[in-house]
């Protein structure tokens, strides 16, 4: 892991940018004199790691004590995108004009851009947890839940996870999510006209984990309300502290 950069920023957290086997991250740390539990967090379906609101949200839950890393998947930021990349999100965009049906050019798009992300993430979670200032244990937050489900499954070392119901979530995620038997906590947009409500429903009940809540607050997509955010750290606090 090579940092590139770094800022100490207003509220006392420390960012700094990263690149790990040409994956872009960035590692947000409070003002801790001991190693701090880590969150992972990726934003829905790939988004850059430069997205306001993921900025937002790591730069608050560091100055709540934890250590927070993102990355860029392939194809997203800064990083090049494929043929193939640029075929679906084009297929997608024209579908969603036309008001056609986007499901299959989502499952099209979508699973094999968790299956690649999930090798990346397990690296760069090797990489952070040699740092002498994270100590674990891990958690993951974010609005890509279908990363976070099938990474649920095939990472031991995360304790609990909070997703958001915003993104499509494929197929063979759906059916992983009965593998999920971490404490959960998941966040949804009753209103959210791209996610249909009772297919999150679905998801929520399909989750193996014992403990699981749902919380469900009126408004679109991007309404989730700061409260949240709080009580996400609390979810946080509770498991990983």
């Amino acid at each position: 892991m090579h940092f590139t950069s770094e800022q100490r920023l207003d509220d006392g957290v420390l960012e700094r940018e990263f690149t790990l086997g040409g994956i872009p991250g960035t590692l947000w740390t409070p003002e801790s004199a001991a190693p701090t539990p880590l969150v992972l967090m990726a934003h829905n379906n790939g988004l850059p790691k430069a997205e306001p609101r993921l900025v937002a949200r790591a730069r608050y839950t560091a100055a709540r004590g934890y250590a927070v890393a993102t990355i860029d998947a392939a194809g997203c930021g800064d990083r090049p995108r494929s043929a193939a990349d640029e075929q679906a999100r084009a297929d997608l965009r024209r579908a969603m004009q036309a008001g056609e049906p986007v499901d299959e050019i989502f499952e099209s798009f979508i699973g094999p851009l968790v299956e690649n992300a999930v090798p990346e993430w397990r690296t760069t979670l090797d990489a952070l947890l040699e740092l002498p200032e994270i100590g674990g244990p891990v958690g993951y937050s974010g609005g890509w839940t279908a990363l976070g489900i099938r990474l649920a499954v095939a990472e031991p070392r995360i304790a609990a996870a909070g997703f958001f119901a915003g993104g499509y979530v494929p197929r063979a995620q759906r059916e992983e999510a009965r593998q999920v038997t971490i404490p959960l906590l998941f966040l949804l947009q009753w209103d959210d006209q791209g996610n249909p409500r009772q297919r999150a429903l679905d998801l929520f009940d399909a989750f193996g984990s014992k403990e699981k809540t749902l919380h469900a607050n009126p408004g679109g997509h991007t309404g989730t309300p700061w409260f949240e955010l709080e009580d996400g750290c609390r979810f946080l606090d509770r498991h990983l502290k």
